[in-house]
Formats: C-alpha cells, structure tokens, sequence
C-alpha cells in the first residue's frame, strides 16, 4: 500500500514502474512526433533510470505519426488502413526513442506485442522471460502494441490496457499513465466546470465508471479506458497514478512525492494478489512428491523448490501450469508455476542445479518452481 506522509506519496520505493504515455504528449498537435517533447520524456526517464529504478515504457503514437507521413488529416476507420499506419509511423516512433535515450547512454529494445501474446501461456512465458532479461540488463523495454498483425479492431486493444497487462506480467509495482487531463475528477470537467480533482480513488469502485468521459483525436483511449486499465492493474495487485503529461517534470515530481494525479489503490499488495491467485488454484494440473530438504527449504527458509528435492511426478502438465507439491505423506505444502513440463521435470527429478543443462541441453531456469510463483500453505 503506497502511503501519504507528511502531504507526500511514498512512491519512490517503488522499483519497476511500467510508465504509457498517450499520443497528444508525443505529437506536435498532429504534425507527427514532437522530438522535442519526446527529448523532454527521455531526460525524465534517464533521471529515474540512473535513480535505480526499472523502467519499461508503453509508447503510444504510430497511428499518429503514421498518418502524418501519409499525410492523412483524419484517423482512418477501417482496419488495413489503420494497421498500414501502424506499421509506418513505428518505424519513426522506435527510431526517435532509440535515439533521445541513447543520448543519455540508455539502450532500448523494441517489443511489439498483442492481446494474444498474453492471453497464450507459451507466448505469455516467453514474452516474460525476454522482458526479465531485458530489465536485467538494464535496457528499457519501449513496448506497443503490435497493430499491423491485429485481428481486432485496433480500437480495442488500447496502450492503457496494454500497459496494464504489462504491469501485471512483469510484476510491476507501480503504473503510470499520463494523459493530456490532469487525472481523474468526480464528473467530467469538460461538461462541469466546477468538477473536483480526485487525489486518491479504490480501483475496483464501481462509481469511477460514471464519472469518465471520451477519447481525443489522435488517441484511441480515454478516461473510461484509463479506469478499465487501472482495475485491471489493481487485480495484479499494482497501483496506478494517472496524471497529466502537460505538468512540467511530472515524472520526476510525482515519484518525489508531489500529490499529483489521482492515484487507483489496490485491495491487496502486489505479492499477495499474485499468491492468491496461485492459491486459488484447487484443481492443479499435476503433483510434485518432494523429500523433506525441500520441504524445510520451502516451510522454513522460503526458498525454491529446486529438481533436487523432487522424488516423483504425477499427472501431465505445462511449463507454466499451477502444480501442487506434496510431502511423502501426500500433504500439501505449496501451490505454483513450475517452470518445466511433466516430461521434463521427469527427466531432471532429484538432479543437482549443475546436470540439469547437462541432461536437457538447455534450460529457462533452474528452479522447478521460483519462490515468487509459490503460494505456501
């Protein structure tokens, strides 16, 4: 829970923050992309990357830059036509990213992806596993969606929502999305001009939704979205701070403190959400029997379970899959994602971590199941 101290968030604890900045604060009123405003977004960025933090941006502004190149005066409205434009104004978009970050001596990797990435668990891991290494080499991930290959209608996939899902797909602490309005208010101050800034809401309130509005031009995603994308984040256990983009040094004021924006609180920590989940899970897809090492190592000293401590394997299941691991007994001692397939783990069972990239010739990782994807009973 991000806490107010003395008039100030505490948001500075905050690690890994997925940051989305929307179309208007990336052009110059339609005349493609605003260099510099995006330079003015990257010395912000650097500022919070050199503080330590982890940063992995969601870029909107292909559509946009797109249809400036192609000299278009409205956005297109069927779908080639859209995606044609997607896949023109993202050469410039990455290319002008790549650039100003470079600048400050920051690399960057382009990572496209759609709903369907992260709706499929292979695609899923695989995309998680590169998003780690990339934030564990310290290269910022710039993220878009990838509107070109879409089979929906783009409107739907939303950079908001998009970012939410990144948020709860690298275990985010923090969210931010900025916009071209000041945050969230109690009525649409575009209709009412005495509506109030909220400084902080419950993501999951139901009223929030009667107090949004609609989109811009350029962009696809208005306040409606925003809520959407801040719910969905709050289930993933991470907070989100909408603010306005227009504030100058948002970035770096807001992570000091500055009372800013409306921040979305969530129900639970970003820890427990994820345990709950894991939890949840009564019917799992297989069993792990592990001796009684593991299941000190796990009880006790809250580590991961490692091929070593497994005896046996039951059922058939996934990397990925929720599996439950049992004592010689049979009495349950966690639930979690394990990182190996059924034929696999069957393979590595009671190895030591150094002949397991010797027996499968290559591994994603070595634990059976990692500590952070285990719910202990």
């Amino acid at each position: 829970m991000i806490e107010v101290v003395d008039g100030q968030r505490q948001l500075s604890e905050c690690k890994r923050i997925v940051v989305k900045i929307g179309s208007s604060l990336l052009t110059a009123n339609g005349q493609g992309l605003d260099l510099d405003a995006i330079s003015h977004w990257a010395k912000q960025i650097a500022d919070l990357h050199n503080a330590g933090h982890e940063i992995i941006l969601v870029s909107s502004g292909a559509v946009a830059e797109g249809m400036v190149r192609m000299k278009l005066a409205s956005r297109p409205t069927d779908l080639p036509s859209l995606q044609a434009c997607a896949a023109i104004g993202q050469m410039g978009l990455i290319h002008t990213w790549s650039s100003v970050l470079e600048n400050h001596g920051i690399r960057t990797a382009q990572v496209l992806l759609t709903h369907d990435d992260l709706a499929d668990r292979r695609r899923y891991l695989n995309s998680c596993d590169a998003l780690q290494n990339l934030i564990d080499w310290r290269v910022i991930p710039v993220i878009n969606e990838n509107d070109t290959v879409s089979t929906d209608e783009i409107r739907f996939g939303d950079n908001d929502t998009l970012a939410a899902m990144v948020a709860g797909q690298v275990h985010a602490e923090l969210l931010i999305i900025l916009t071209d309005q000041q945050g969230m208010f109690d009525s649409d101050p575009r209709h009412n001009p005495d509506a109030k800034l909220l400084s902080t809401v419950r993501a999951m309130d139901d009223d929030l939704f009667d107090m949004a509005g609609g989109g811009g031009v350029l962009g696809r995603g208005g306040m409606v979205t925003k809520v959407r994308a801040a719910r969905l984040a709050a289930k993933s256990g991470c907070p989100t701070l909408i603010a306005s983009g227009e504030s100058d040094n948002v970035l770096s004021r807001a992570m000091a403190g500055e009372m800013l924006g409306t921040l979305f609180t969530t129900d639970k920590d970003r820890m427990t959400a994820h345990q709950q989940w894991l939890a949840a899970h009564l019917q799992t897809a297989g069993r792990l029997v592990i001796d009684d090492g593991a299941v000190e190592a796990i009880k006790l000293k809250h580590r991961s379970l490692l091929p070593v401590g497994v005896k046996n394997v039951e059922g058939h299941f996934d990397r990925g899959d929720v599996v439950e691991c049992v004592d010689k007994q049979g009495k349950r001692i966690a639930v979690g994602r394990v990182n190996f397939s059924s034929r696999s783990a069957e393979i590595i069972k009671g190895l030591a971590s150094d002949k397991v990239y010797q027996v499968l010739g290559e591994a994603r990782s070595l634990e059976m199941i990692h500590r952070d994807h285990m719910a202990i009973y």
